[in-house]
């Protein structure tokens, strides 16, 4: 598949039928606050959906209670190894790269400060951290999982905030296209899956091209379940590179917005991170991920600690020879990358459930667990452009 502009414009138009013709009705019919009251206590597949639920929202709800019908089961087996084994570098890779640069696609972080995403950041990282762990679940598809109905829920948020700011006028579509439209719904989906992966690489951990795949695969059956156009979307990595060089050429630069909400997010992270003579290590792993140019159009401050954290890699390497070496010490460095991973979760949430409900107003300003052999690592996709 390849990708030019022409092809990307008219991604930039489409939206999702499905979610957006039940959003609004949903409005129409002034349901959402009941559809939000009821569904809150609908959180694991295979739930019975409650009495009194909107028709429109049943009937959606029944058509996007299954996973697509091509998804290959040993593969999605193979992701969820593979984040169990890097879930605290994958953690980090989203919440210190793949975050930021989302800010730095401008027409994202202007829609990001039309939603109440500026007045509540940690909210923000706490639903994208509780979805990837949903996600990577062992029964994430089963019943009693708690991923699919996360991915409903999501969908129709994306609905809401496409039908407030086209019905309101506080969107130019002549310029902007469509807000969450297809081409950055795959953009987003880039940005959380070849773009970890690149941090990964960037911080020197291991990973096979079979692990690497997979993780790959995982996001575009997320994709699927979010209502992204799969005949649009790369299939492989080398095809994903493509898309992505290509999205961020069109699209990326500083803006106001995306340094308030940079700003915000280390703020955040500072917040979690115990005392304080740590805290520049936000900023400085921030720069380290995502190169000074564009943590400059971020604002992202420089600190001493930026030589310091480019020695991340050797730690990081130290570890993964623990590790490879040591059965004990694999699953007491697996044990602690899962505690980690909930703990910063807990922080983020104050420990209570994000539960993706549809926004009824919009504010009003803007492998594998086995070791790795060194002979067999995964080498990213060229850049394109």
């Amino acid at each position: 598949m390849t990708y030019t502009d022409a092809s990307l414009d008219a991604l930039r138009r489409a939206g999702d039928e499905l979610a957006d013709a039940t959003v609004a009705e949903l409005f129409e019919r002034g349901e959402v606050g009941k559809f939000n009251s009821l569904m809150r206590y609908v959180s694991t597949a295979g739930a019975p959906l409650p009495d009194g639920l909107p028709a429109v929202a049943r009937e959606y709800l029944e058509a996007t209670r299954t996973p697509p019908s091509w998804v290959d089961w040993a593969e999605m087996e193979k992701a969820r190894l593979f984040f169990i084994d890097n879930n605290v570098h994958i953690s980090t890779a989203l919440a210190f790269a793949s975050m930021p640069a989302c800010y730095l696609v401008q027409r994202g972080a202007k829609l990001l400060s039309a939603t109440h995403g500026l007045q509540y950041p940690s909210k923000r990282m706490a639903e994208t951290g509780q979805f990837t762990v949903h996600l990577m679940q062992p029964d994430a598809f089963e019943a009693g999982g708690r991923f699919i109905p996360a991915a409903q829920k999501v969908r129709l948020l994306h609905a809401s905030i496409r039908h407030h700011l086209v019905r309101e006028n506080r969107w130019d579509t002549a310029a902007h296209g469509t807000p969450i439209c297809q081409e950055d719904m795959i953009g987003g989906q880039m940005l959380f899956s070849l773009h970890v992966l690149d941090s990964l690489h960037r911080l020197g951990i291991h990973m096979s091209t079979e692990g690497a795949e997979a993780y790959y695969y995982a996001w575009r059956v997320v994709g699927a379940m979010l209502g992204v156009d799969q005949s649009a979307v790369p299939q492989t990595l080398d095809e994903a590179r493509q898309f992505l060089d290509l999205y961020m050429v069109r699209h990326m630069g500083p803006s106001e917005e995306g340094i308030q909400l940079t700003r915000q997010l280390i703020d955040l992270y500072e917040e979690v991170v115990p005392g304080t003579f740590f805290d520049p290590v936000v900023s400085a792993l921030i720069r380290h991920l995502i190169g000074d140019t564009c943590a400059d159009w971020l604002h992202v401050p420089r600190t001493p600690w930026d030589t310091v954290v480019k020695a991340v890699p050797h730690l990081l390497g130290v570890l993964e020879t623990v590790e490879d070496r040591s059965p004990l010490g694999a699953w007491a460095l697996d044990r602690l990358g899962h505690l980690t991973t909930i703990l910063e979760l807990s922080s983020l949430t104050r420990g209570r459930v994000m539960h993706y409900a549809i926004p009824e107003t919009l504010q009003k300003d803007y492998g594998m667990s086995d070791a790795v052999p060194r002979t067999r690592r995964w080498i990213p996709p060229a850049a394109t452009v």
